[in-house]
């Protein structure tokens, strides 16, 4: 069971938002199980490390406890109204499709939006590499490209549920104004951020050799 929480448990995009869940297994198996596992003796739940045939701690045990907490805190900011937080999202994703839908490629135009809009960057002249790298000029965090595989030249958006009208049609009118420049000047984005785009076969073949942390100072190869 895999629980991406800022979907299934609604916790908002950004900070690492990683998923998490857990895994279940055959009753066969129970007695093998990573310590410490989460016990309940019918008053209180407790950890049991007393357990023979485990193999043993498992290093990520906790897992990703600052992501959960907050997503349960999310809920309970909501209660009983957590419902809107699908609606507002399904209605966010929708407003930008409709902004959209005139200027980029919809490969699903009959197909009901809900939480986000798949479009194709295709008969545009631009990447959706490059559109990416444009809207960090605008000031906008990138939306997930090259996904789904199953479009070509994908762009996937989440606006999510905590975006305002305003922001939804900045963001589109951005994605508009780079869609007018040229081509050519948009593979040069970004202009603005501290590291610029690199050269990313010199830096895959320099990390094969040297797998060590990038740094900023190690950013050397640009456009």
């Amino acid at each position: 069971m895999h629980f991406n929480l800022h979907k299934t448990f609604s916790t908002p995009h950004g900070g690492g938002g990683p998923g998490a869940g857990p895994v279940g297994v055959s009753e066969r198996l129970k007695p093998y199980l990573p310590v410490p596992q989460v016990e309940f003796d019918g008053q209180r739940y407790y950890l049991n490390w007393n357990i023979p045939k485990s193999v043993g701690k498992v290093l990520t045990f906790y897992g990703h406890v600052g992501v959960m907490l907050r997503a349960l805190a999310y809920i309970l900011s909501y209660g009983k109204e957590i419902d809107k937080v699908s609606k507002f999202a399904v209605l966010n994703a929708r407003y930008l499709h409709s902004l959209l839908k005139d200027v980029l490629w919809d490969p699903y135009p009959s197909s009901p939006k809900m939480h986000e809009v798949v479009f194709s960057m295709q008969k545009t002249g631009i990447s959706p590499l490059d559109l990416a790298k444009a809207l960090l000029d605008k000031g906008f965090y990138a939306p997930t490209i090259y996904f789904p595989l199953v479009v070509k030249d994908a762009v996937m958006i989440e606006p999510t549920e905590t975006e305002s009208p305003g922001t939804i049609r900045a963001f589109a009118n951005a994605i508009k104004e780079i869609l007018q420049q040229d081509p050519e000047e948009v593979k040069a984005s970004p202009k603005t951020t501290p590291v610029r785009r690199i050269k990313e076969a010199e830096a895959n073949r320099g990390f094969s050799k040297n797998p060590t942390p990038l740094t900023r100072k190690s950013f050397k190869a640009k456009i």
